[in-house]
């Protein structure tokens, strides 16, 4: 059956835990406090239910629970990451992150231009992760085949053309990208890739510390490193998604968190397919005049 997609300012979001009250709501009535903290992507860049690597949401959904918590992995180990830092714009992740005291840990995919319009008047402060948009695509093509509120891939070739046309389920990745650099020079914003994550975990930990105003100890920093590695993570079923029922992810297609590897895109694209992205990709990002690891590549 055809997947019907909740659709909010022209943009389509899955129907399984999105509806367009909800994401009005978000945008529109939610009041951010100052001591919010949010973590930002892009689907796939990752998100906590992510097939083919270790997904960045997840990932900073980890480091920042455990930075929170001093470098203590008990809260971690012992509450699901959807319950430490709800999708404050999903039905159920709204109703928890209005109950949650202060300082909230929250997470979503929204794009700038529907962010909560508070945000804009406090002082709470963004965290947002990107990664190369190619490894996106693979990783999002093989989550959508597992996920069912969203459309089955008919090719990795169809998938591609929607995501260079900006037409798969939360918008273009081009314009979330752009929208959110726009604050890159705001002292409330920290960006950070998850090829820097996985190069650097240490450094990328007391950088956040620094962002964050948490002022941990060396042991502390070296536990949070530990507890946010890809095989302590692996083996927490709190920050997996093997607790989700089956009519909503079909874990016989794949596996959540298999192997935390960077390129994994060159396995999957074909020599005219890489072309034809490093060409749309050219054009699209031409303006925004920075330069990530993979534009190395």
């Amino acid at each position: 059956m055809p997947v019907q997609y909740v659709t909010y300012e022209g943009i389509k979001f899955p129907p399984a835990y999105n509806s367009e009250q909800s994401l009005s709501f978000a945008h529109n009535e939610f009041l951010v406090r100052d001591d919010d903290i949010f973590n930002v992507t892009y689907p796939k860049s990752g998100q906590v239910h992510c097939p083919t690597s270790l997904a960045g949401t997840v990932w900073m959904t980890e480091i920042l629970s455990l930075i929170c918590s001093h470098g203590c992995p008990s809260w971690s180990r012992g509450v699901l990451n959807s319950d430490r830092m709800p999708w404050f714009s999903t039905r159920l992740g709204l109703e928890s992150a209005l109950s949650y005291p202060s300082p909230r840990l929250l997470t979503c995919h929204l794009p700038r231009h529907i962010f909560p319009k508070s945000f804009s008047h406090s002082s709470a402060k963004v965290i947002y992760t990107l990664r190369d948009p190619r490894d996106v695509v693979v990783s999002y093509y093989y989550f959508s085949k597992m996920c069912n509120s969203y459309e089955d891939p008919t090719s990795f070739e169809q998938f591609l053309g929607d995501f260079l046309s900006g037409e798969l389920p939360h918008g273009s990745w081009f314009e979330h990208v752009q929208g959110w650099m726009e604050m890159k020079d705001m002292e409330n914003f920290f960006f950070i890739t998850y090829e820097e994550l996985k190069q650097d975990l240490h450094g990328s930990v007391r950088r956040l510390c620094q962002f964050l105003g948490q002022d941990l100890d060396e042991e502390a920093i070296s536990s949070v490193v530990q507890n946010a590695s890809f095989t302590a993570m692996r083996e927490n079923p709190m920050c997996s998604s093997i607790l989700l029922p089956a009519d909503i992810m079909d874990q016989t297609k794949g596996q959540f968190l298999r192997k935390g590897i960077c390129g994994d895109w060159e396995n999957h694209f074909t020599v005219a397919q890489s072309e034809t992205f490093n060409k749309i990709y050219q054009e699209r990002m031409q303006g925004l005049n920075m330069k990530f690891p993979w534009d190395r590549h």
